[in-house]
């Protein structure tokens, strides 16, 4: 019998961690190995190498699963990841498989789901609920009657971090301290998101922030 599969588990509340953990527990080709409160402990912890799937909540302090895949897919691309949400969010979904998650599965049938999803990802296919499928096939539908495709994202992975925290009601000042950088540097990274997108205020920046899942409703 073939080791079983060792699992990162990151989700920023311990009641649903440990309520996934024993999901996941229960069966004899998977293992938790390592948990991580926010996005940036899931990417710090995966440096020993000792995990072969990370299950990312979406909605995270610091770094939300979506910031965190891109990390890991340009760190560690041999790791294969699922995303987890309250939300049945298309932008979510998208978001995630263009991050380079292989499947996204809702909290709310998770002890339904999770287990098909982890075994599914492992074995390299997709796992996707029914409306995800869904709004996939609908959005190739449109992009190929428009001739188009995905526009990547328009913000760089630094920008993105200050959009988070100014979303999150972090001051210039604290935004600084928290990324290790200069408060005019802050500024400047506020004014060019602002331009990029076309928007005018912190109101703004934070929809944007929620539509673009960065930040929870």
């Amino acid at each position: 019998m073939s080791a079983p599969t060792r699992i990162l588990l990151a989700d920023d509340h311990a009641l649903v961690r440990s309520g996934l953990r024993l999901i996941l527990d229960n069966e004899p080709d998977l293992t938790v190995v390592a948990e991580a409160a926010n996005g940036y402990d899931a990417v710090t912890a995966l440096s020993g190498g000792t995990v072969d799937l990370v299950i990312l909540d979406i909605a995270m302090p610091r770094m939300t699963g979506i910031q965190a895949a891109r990390e890991i897919t340009r760190a560690h691309p041999g790791v294969r990841m699922l995303m987890l949400s309250m939300y049945d969010n298309e932008q979510y979904f998208f978001e995630s498989l263009k991050a380079g998650a292989s499947g996204y599965v809702l909290k709310s049938v998770a002890d339904r789901d999770l287990i098909e999803a982890c075994r599914a990802t492992m074995r390299g296919e997709s796992f996707l609920y029914p409306g995800a499928v869904t709004a996939l096939v609908r959005d190739y539908l449109h992009l190929a009657r428009q001739g188009g495709r995905l526009p990547e994202t328009i913000l760089t992975a630094r920008e993105e971090e200050v959009l988070k925290l100014i979303a999150e009601g972090y001051s210039a000042r604290e935004v600084a301290a928290e990324l290790v950088i200069s408060v005019k540097t802050v500024d400047r990274h506020r004014a060019n998101i602002l331009q990029k997108l076309g928007l005018r205020d912190r109101l703004d920046l934070t929809r944007y922030a929620i539509r673009s899942g960065l930040i929870e409703p």
